[in-house]
């Protein structure tokens, strides 16, 4: 008897269980690290062997320079588009406020650690490599300015509620078909929120105090990469699906997704 026979909900089924834990691993693995890694600014050009790209926006120009938390923030789309398809809003919903206490959970502890006295002998013990003061090395890497990680999480909460919304509304009116759809377009409208917010708290209204055109322009690179990468990783959501629905079968599979349809 299925468990859509016996009136019991489809994701209370184990295997749906399992595998909502297992995206959810990945899920709040990806956003914690990507905040912490995000202190790196690399530059993309360099990375790639590239001559630098020259952009002028805003009278504004510059390289192609992003944290390293980008290279992870796709991950998280993905995420949050795949549990949408299975588990609907409640499922991203309750991720994403998890993801934000845990975010500043890490942040409190990061905080602590730095306040912690230094052992003598650790603080030089990299002086040789190049890092005369270990202490102020940690300190600098872990203790992100509150500014940058309250806009942080601000941009990711915001970016989250409006991605699950869009993406459901999109999916009432097309039904099963074209998830390309739904998690590019929900991805397009919440992350060009989610770039200038964070930005906005961070750098406009935090102590660096950045001049509007600054903020559109970096704010304007940020969201072309964001953008390029959703459309980029548009066949690993269909490879994803494809492997869900075969992990759960398709009648588990497709009570799953008819239930975060109602939800």
């Amino acid at each position: 008897m299925s468990s859509a026979t016996a009136g019991i909900p489809a994701a209370s089924a184990p295997r749906a269980q399992r595998m909502f834990l297992v995206l959810a691993g990945f899920f709040i693995a990806n956003a914690i690290i990507a905040e912490f890694i995000g202190v790196k600014i690399f530059a993309l050009e360099e990375t790639l062997g590239l001559q630098p790209f020259e952009w002028n926006l805003f009278a504004q120009s510059g390289s192609l320079n992003f944290t390293a938390g980008t290279l992870l923030w796709p991950v998280v789309f993905i995420m949050t588009d795949i549990i949408n398809e299975f588990y609907g809003r409640r499922g991203v919903r309750f991720l994403s406020w998890l993801v934000v206490g845990l975010i500043a959970y890490a942040f409190l502890f990061a905080y602590a650690a730095i306040a912690l006295a230094p052992a003598s002998w650790w603080v030089g013990a990299a002086k040789d490599n190049g890092v005369p003061d270990l202490q102020a090395a940690y300190a600098y890497v872990f203790g992100q300015g509150l500014w940058t990680i309250a806009g942080s999480i601000t941009a990711f909460l915001v970016g989250q509620l409006i991605d699950v919304c869009i993406f459901h509304s999109i999916r009432k009116r097309t039904g099963e078909r074209h998830i390309w759809m739904r998690a590019t377009v929900s991805t397009f409208v919440s992350q060009f929120i989610d770039s200038f917010v964070v930005l906005y708290i961070a750098f406009v209204i935090g102590p660096q105090h950045w001049s509007t055109s600054l903020w559109l322009a970096v704010g304007t690179v940020n969201y072309c990469y964001k953008v390029l990468a959703a459309i980029a990783l548009i066949p690993l959501i269909y490879l994803l699906r494809l492997g869900i629905d075969a992990w759960l079968g398709k009648d588990l599979a497709e009570q799953l997704k008819c239930e975060a349809a109602r939800d």
